[in-house]
């Protein structure tokens, strides 16, 4: 079989166990796309199926209750183990709850809680902390001495929240990246260093 027609064939499986199981088949596509993404990431590739696995367990045991997801907002982002949980919770127990949870999920070292007990973001927050996120990554992609391959970005509330395997000459030089885009109010390095 030629390579291209395996991968169409891997896709194509893919998609068909996302009708089936759900969240698994995702990572299996992500998997196959992110080829390029892989090369340069400092985590085993376990872990990056992990990190995957992480989020998508958290997501939805958090958002298992539809009484409890309209009350919430909360974004889930694992690297390396280390998850960040961002957002909104409209009490201290739903906030309390949501970490817990995260807590509880199979691989997770280390929780960063950042939810704030807060009415639930709007729609055009939303989309101007997906923009400014959109610029912070293209400045980091076309800065020179730095593999914005590296790190994630998150942004919520204007707070950008920048996370990876690094450096910490590669993170201090993410953070002044992130620092000097127009939007953001302050930067969260949440990094572990090699």
């Amino acid at each position: 079989m030629k390579p291209l027609t395996l991968k169409v064939h891997l896709l194509l499986i893919c998609l068909i166990l996302a009708q089936l199981q759900g969240c698994a088949a995702p990572l299996l596509v992500a998997g196959a796309a992110g080829g390029a993404t892989v090369a340069t990431d400092k985590r085993s590739a376990r872990s990056m199926v992990d990190d995957q696995l992480i989020e998508s367990k958290t997501k939805d045991k958090i958002y298992a209750d539809a009484e409890v997801a309209k009350k919430i907002h909360i974004n889930i982002t694992s690297y390396n183990g280390v998850v960040l949980l961002t957002g909104e919770a409209l009490s201290n127990s739903l906030r309390a709850r949501a970490i817990n949870i995260a807590r509880q999920i199979n691989n997770v070292r280390r929780v960063h809680n950042e939810i704030r007990v807060a009415d639930l973001t709007s729609f055009g927050s939303r989309t101007n902390d997906s923009w400014i996120t959109s610029k912070v990554k293209t400045q980091m992609f076309t800065a020179k001495e730095f593999k914005s391959s590296q790190v994630k970005v998150v942004t919520e509330a204007g707070t950008v929240y920048i996370m990876g395997l690094v450096t910490k000459e590669a993170g201090n030089r993410a953070a002044e990246i992130a620092r000097n885009v127009s939007g953001v109010k302050r930067v969260v390095k949440i990094f572990e260093y090699l």
